[in-house]
């Protein structure tokens, strides 16, 4: 028997194109007066009106929040939630990208539990069920539609933080691929590129003996049975679509296959959790102000290179479901050709291949590598541990552009083995 100790997904998920009509009929279910969480360009758009019109004729009470920031600031919350608290909304609905939709989130819980952000930061720290919430995401990336986490920016703090809890995850998910036509192909390549971390940090990290107690002691708990089917499903779908969707993006067949795998990728890994590659963006992007998935992306196919004897198996299987043959290679010859395939796809949608070209200066690196450390709700999850010699050997690498010498030390350990 297979055993896996927990999944959590949003109660209801909806997907396919023309699905975001359902978006009245799912909100009156739910509540009678929304709160609609969205930025200012999604709300200028014809889409928007269509899905505003579409709730009030369903007899709904609707107020708009369209200042939706990037990076969700802390204040911005507590300034939407005061102004939004005589309205008395009894279902908060975000609708964009990543952003907009952990807007609604947080929102949800200020309106609900009260406090500020601060006081829920970290794991569990949310008491209880918030209003209903309904995800309709507008880019093919982030998979917060299904995930229990919302990640904000504090001033008071360098590194953006995050808020940990099941009941953060949406009660709806509605995905229909016609909302992503807009987006450039710079936000397709780096939406889907995360989406691809996602998928491949959630399929090679380290799973964890079922206990009653692992899924109620940590919100990430590793790999299991279903989150790896989710992986792959993301990892085929952005294997044979995420080029397509960038190169053409009135390619209805990938635009579908991007936002699938969007979907499926944060049905992975929000039980499952990410690893390396995100705890290190946390720290890159607060120095370098690069956009979460181009972070990601590019530091990739190095954490992949550095775990590649810890994940073999795994990294195999990404090879196959990448499209590459494997009749007749062994699982290293075909976790090697994951690493190259990858690193091909990030290439041929503009994802920099090294930390340097997205203009980290040298002497930053101890400092990156430092605080990733630090960040043990991620790191726990690489299947392949890192201490600081490693972190820095691996940041050097990923800095000059050297995959092979993000696995120098193990090629060193081989040799002194030997």
């Amino acid at each position: 028997m297979t055993s896996f100790s927990a999944i959590r997904l949003p109660t209801e998920i909806l997907f396919g194109k023309g699905q975001s009509e359902a978006l009245p009929a799912v909100a009156a279910r739910l509540g009678r007066r929304a709160l609609v969480c969205t930025d200012e360009r999604f709300a200028a758009s014809d889409d928007f009106a269509r899905l505003r019109d579409g709730l009030g004729a369903a007899g709904l009470a609707v107020l708009v929040h369209d200042r939706v920031l990037p990076e969700v600031p802390r204040d911005s919350v507590a300034r939407c939630a005061e102004a939004v608290r005589a309205f008395a909304p009894d279902l908060v609905i975000g609708i964009g990208g990543g952003s907009c939709l952990d807007m609604a989130k947080c929102v949800a819980l200020l309106l609900t539990h009260g406090g500020a952000l601060p006081d829920y930061y970290g794991e569990f720290k949310v008491p209880g069920p918030l209003l209903p919430i309904i995800a309709v995401p507008t880019t093919a990336g982030t998979g917060s539609e299904a995930t229990p986490v919302a990640v904000i920016s504090d001033p008071d703090r360098t590194l953006k933080v995050g808020i940990s809890s099941p009941y953060l995850i949406p009660t709806a998910a509605i995905c229909d691929p016609d909302l992503t036509r807009s987006c450039p192909p710079a936000l397709t390549a780096i939406a889907g590129a995360d989406a691809l971390t996602h998928a491949i940090e959630a399929f090679t990290a380290k799973r964890r003996p079922p206990s009653p107690e692992l899924a109620q002691k940590h919100v990430f708990i590793g790999k299991t049975a279903l989150t790896d089917h989710f992986a792959l499903l993301a990892i085929r779908l952005l294997g044979r679509s995420l080029e397509r969707a960038y190169s053409d993006g009135g390619d209805d067949e990938a635009r579908g296959d991007v936002m699938m795998a969007a979907l499926a990728a944060g049905c992975a890994f929000g039980t499952a959790g990410t690893a390396a590659a995100h705890a290190i963006q946390y720290p890159l992007g607060a120095l370098t102000h690069t956009a979460h998935g181009l972070g990601v992306a590019a530091l990739l196919p190095y954490v992949m290179r550095f775990n590649r004897d810890a994940a073999t198996a795994e990294m195999a299987e990404i090879a196959l479901a990448l499209g590459v043959a494997g009749e007749g290679r062994s699982p290293a010859v075909l976790a090697d050709a994951a690493i190259a395939a990858v690193s091909r796809l990030l290439a041929a949608i503009g994802i920099p291949s090294s930390l340097a070209r997205l203009g980290l200066a040298a002497d930053k690196l101890g400092w990156v590598g430092e605080q990733a450390l630090g960040i043990e709700r991620l790191m726990k999850n690489n299947p392949r541990p890192l201490g600081p010699a490693e972190m820095t050997r691996l940041l050097d690498a990923a800095y000059r552009g050297d995959l092979d010498a993000a696995a120098a030390d193990l090629l060193l350990e081989q040799d002194m083995l030997s």
